[in-house]
């Protein structure tokens, strides 16, 4: 194991690791003991009494962040013709067809997230092998395959995040920068939860959210109280 740093250590003694904390005062923790020398992201996970394995009982979506993430999403857009033209105008970063599919199998990927028309997913499909391991491939089930191009891009650029319950269970999506107000990271937070709580499976049983934490890029975990997230 790692030996951690002077500032590591100090953040540590701020946290009680057996307690599990309300919301507003485990986000307030999360940005004391941040201590690293850049702006880090602040991550919320989730431990969902779901089985994966099961297909009633995966979860798999994307919501907007009441106020975004703090970073700015790069989105690649596969369209032809009027839809090309709309993603450029609704600011796409990059917008194109094949030429970008051949970019893309020649190892490019200067790119965050990727939308693409129903009508390209036959030639977008073939870079599963490649775009299916970065998580990358589009989805209708994050809004990310569809022909509401303008739509789509404006939500990506606005805070859009995508959620995936994974082999374990857990779910993890960032919330917001350190520097953002309390305030923000709390309201982000409950809105990620409320979503969560209401695409449960209905073939779940027992404690459906069963621990949440949130943390930094370099800081603790820190438990959140999940009794006060489900009604």
């Amino acid at each position: 194991m790692a030996k951690k740093t002077k500032k590591q250590q100090d953040a540590l003694k701020l946290v009680d690791r057996t307690k599990a904390y309300d919301v507003k005062e485990a986000l307030e923790l999360v940005k004391q003991t941040a201590k690293a020398n850049f702006d880090e992201t602040v991550e919320a996970a989730f431990r969902l009494g779901v089985d994966p394995k099961k297909a009633d009982q995966q979860i798999r979506g994307a919501m907007v962040l009441p106020h975004g993430t703090g970073k700015t999403q790069t989105v690649l857009v596969f369209a032809k013709g009027d839809k090309a033209k709309e993603a450029e105008a609704a600011g796409a970063d990059y917008v194109g067809d094949q030429d970008l599919i051949n970019k893309i199998n020649q190892g490019w990927f200067e790119f965050d997230v990727i939308v693409a028309t129903p009508d390209m997913m036959a030639e977008v499909g073939k870079l599963g092998r490649v775009l299916g391991p970065k998580g990358l491939m589009p989805n209708p089930k994050t809004g990310t395959v569809t022909f509401e191009v303008e739509k789509a891009i404006n939500e990506i650029k606005a805070g859009k995040v995508e959620y995936r319950v994974d082999r374990q269970s857990n779910i993890h999506v960032p919330i917001g920068k350190v520097s953002f107000d309390l305030d923000k990271l709390v309201e982000n937070f409950e809105a990620l939860a409320e979503t969560l709580v209401k695409v449960k499976p209905q073939a779940s049983k027992g404690i459906y959210m069963k621990n949440a934490a949130v943390t930094s890029t370099m800081g603790p975990g820190i438990k959140v109280d999940t009794s006060t997230l489900v009604k």
